[in-house]
Parts: structure tokens; C-alpha cells; sequence
């Protein structure tokens, strides 16, 4: 399983403090089918803990997700700064679904060389289970 983050996502994860090991470990609960919320489509929201707090006062994250092949977070926000995404990002979300995890890994490295995607990596580099 390899797990990405696109260049916006970064900037939100490097700026709430949000470490590659917590995006392993959302990652991983979807593997262990522990997910927050199937929106369909390949689109997951998963739940990031704080750090210092739990999972419940901390972020929301949408996923795109193909089982034991890729996991790309795309978006994020606190619960406290807005309740949900609306219809029509959950819509778009899908469409980029459909075209991220269709990506050639040859399309993948030419988007990580252009710094639009970046892969996350823990110490041992494997998702927990």
C-alpha cells in the first residue's frame, strides 16, 4: 500500500501539525475496514486525531482509496471550523477519484517530480495493522 498527499493537503497537514505517522495510522483503520465514512466512488472521510487530543475534536479527511494499492489525501478540515463537505465537492471528489487512482505509476512519479503529490512515509514505512 503506498500512501500519497497532494501538495494542498501538505500545506494543511505541516500547518495543523498533522505527522505522516497519524495519516498511516487513519490509512491503516481503513484497512482493518475501520472507516468513518464511505462516500462511494473510491472517496472515504477518515477521522485524524489532534495531535495532544482524540480523533473526535480533531480532522476530517477525504481519502481516495483503493484497497492494498493507494490511498491519496486530498482535503481536510476541523469539525470545528465547518461540519461537512457539501454535494457538489463530494460529487468532484469522486471525478478526481476516478482520474488519481487510474493513474500509471509512470503518471505518479511525473506528478511527484512536479511536486503536486508527495508519498508519506513513517519510520518502518509500513501501515500499521
Amino acid at each position: 500500500m503506498r500512501v500519497f498527499k497532494n501538495a494542498w493537503f501538505g500545506r494543511f497537514a505541516r500547518k495543523q501539525c498533522i505527522s505522516d505517522e497519524a495519516l498511516l495510522d487513519a490509512v491503516g483503520r481503513i484497512e482493518r475496514g475501520l472507516i468513518d465514512a464511505d462516500l462511494g466512488g473510491g472517496v472515504i472521510k477518515q477521522r485524524v486525531a489532534r495531535p495532544g487530543h482524540g480523533k473526535s475534536g480533531g480532522f476530517r479527511t477525504i481519502v481516495l482509496y483503493r484497497a492494498a494499492e493507494r490511498a491519496f489525501f486530498v482535503y481536510g478540515f476541523a469539525k470545528s471550523g465547518r461540519d461537512n463537505i457539501d454535494d457538489d465537492e463530494e460529487a468532484a471528489f469522486r471525478k478526481a477519484a476516478a482520474f488519481v487512482l487510474g493513474l500509471s505509476d509512470a503518471d505518479l512519479s511525473e506528478l511527484i517530480g512536479r511536486k503536486q503529490f508527495s508519498e508519506v512515509h513513517g519510520h518502518g514505512e509500513e501501515i500499521p495493522k
